[in-house]
């Protein structure tokens, strides 16, 4: 016979595979149903949780990361259980998850970037964004990355918030760049950056740039670098026109406002430009054997057949000369051993969260939230909605016990299972300690955190931390 879990004897055994944002919400809204009787293991294959939060938010952006104080509430739940550097798929499969869970979540994030497909596209110089967001980050994925800071010119595609990052990573003094946690090695090789021009390009007008007002506006309070903006690619086309007048979104005026402003300041004389251009493509990186330049074709704006604006090439091109390229026109996910994966869209595919096959049939008791759920897109907060939508799919199964069944539902044997692989996990109180020991190293330097950047010194400074406190507790 089967038992309905949820219940204090049989509690509700819940896998979250990924330890970013979507998958802490997703915790706390599991952890807020009354009446539930819940167990929680979350996996991450770093040592480090929070996911984008440490890797991919700008480090000269640190209010942002104080949300990361919620997480630290939901974990200190005592049904709550982290395991880092666990990686599923090879320390776990999928088959050993469903021994020991009746339901497991993917939070898994979108981990890969979009490729332009162009020619020229892989030449030494080209970049995804991607990789230098987690290089300066300190991502243990990145910390190998080679960028050539000394190319005077360097071209950001997309005008996404990403991208908009990595444009102010590149202008930004060395002054202010160590007053972040930005990594101990990107701060030494941006130190000596020789890069004075960055361009910004956007396929479509300033109308439709994805980043934000405050991304935008922080522009003008960089020390070192000045914003260029064109006055005659601020005239807008009548298609654009006609969508601002129906009411377009307030945040679309307030970008033009600023642009505006931008396109009026006077040259300052400061040691680096941002040139923000837009309705323009690449077509082709040109150099024989690295990146010497980028060849754009001018766009004009089009009404589709769905009624959105896109873009489409004039015929009329233009040559930047640039020695460095940064790619940032989207994430994609990437497949898990043996769960269904969508190539086309870059997802899981899910019916509001449900994992389905390709066929369209649910998964019992496997879910999907975040990005590698909905796409890349949205800010932080936009995964409490999300994650509220996966939980309640999740809920209503557990009330007709449409889960998954496993064998051995327990915490002892899933950490069995994991000492049987020899996998060294990290705990959640492994990491507090990880924690307090970056920003000790960094008080020293009068910077917040100075971060571990590989696992093997992650491990290592764990190891120590322990014997030491065993030492001193033997005492």
């Amino acid at each position: 016979m089967t038992y309905q879990p949820g219940t204090f004897a049989n509690p509700l055994r819940v896998a979250i595979i990924g330890s970013g944002p979507a998958g802490f919400y997703l915790a706390e809204q599991l952890f807020k149903q009354k009446g539930l009787a819940v167990e929680i293991d979350m996996f991450d294959r770093l040592p480090t949780p929070f996911g984008l939060v440490r890797g991919g938010v700008a480090p000269d952006h640190p209010k942002i990361k104080t949300v990361t104080r919620a997480y630290d509430r939901i974990a200190s739940s005592p049904s709550f259980r982290f395991y880092g550097n666990v990686t599923v798929g090879e320390d776990l499969t999928r088959a050993d998850l469903t021994r020991h869970y009746h339901a497991i979540v993917y939070a898994v994030g979108a981990q890969t970037d979009r490729k332009l497909g162009i020619p020229g596209e892989d030449l030494s110089g080209s970049h995804a964004a991607t990789d230098f967001v987690g290089w300066y980050n300190g991502h243990p994925d990145y910390t190998g990355r080679r960028f050539d800071l000394n190319a005077e010119s360097v071209a950001v595609i997309g005008n996404g918030n990403v991208a908009m990052d990595v444009v102010r990573i590149l202008a930004r003094t060395p002054d202010e760049l160590c007053a972040t946690d930005i990594a101990d090695y990107a701060l030494d090789a941006l130190r000596r950056s020789r890069v004075k021009t960055i361009y910004m390009l956007g396929r479509r007008g300033p109308a439709q740039a994805a980043f934000t007002n405050p991304e935008l506006k922080e522009l003008e309070e960089l020390g070192g670098a000045e914003v260029h903006v064109d006055p005659a690619e601020l005239v807008l086309d009548p298609l654009t026109e006609a969508m601002i007048e129906m009411g377009a979104d307030r945040s679309v005026d307030r970008n033009l406002e600023i642009l505006r402003h931008y396109s009026e300041l006077p040259v300052q004389g400061k040691p680096k430009t941002i040139d923000l251009r837009f309705l323009v493509s690449p077509v082709e990186i040109l150099g024989t054997t690295r990146v010497e330049a980028i060849r754009v074709v001018k766009n004009e704006l089009y009404r589709a057949g769905d009624g959105s604006l896109r873009s489409r090439p004039t015929g009329e091109y233009e040559t930047l000369p640039v020695g460095l390229v940064f790619r940032s026109i989207g994430y994609r996910g990437v497949a898990l051993p043996g769960v269904p994966f969508d190539t086309a869209r870059g997802i899981i595919p899910n019916r509001a969260g449900r994992v389905t096959d390709l066929a369209g049939a649910v998964q019992p008791g496997e879910y999907a939230v975040g990005w590698i759920k909905r796409g890349p897109t949205g800010i932080i907060g936009t995964n409490k909605p999300d994650a509220q939508e996966t939980a309640q799919q999740l809920i209503a199964d557990v009330a007709e016990n449409a889960l998954l069944h496993p064998a051995s539902p327990s915490r002892g044997s899933l950490e069995a299972l994991l000492h049987a692989h020899n996998v060294r996990y990290v705990t959640y109180q492994d990491w507090q300690i990880l924690d307090r020991l970056e920003q000790e190293r960094g008080q020293r330097l009068g910077r917040p955190r100075v971060k571990f950047c590989r696992v093997e010194e992650m491990l290592a400074a764990l190891a120590e931390a322990t014997h030491e406190t065993e030492t001193v507790g033997s005492q």
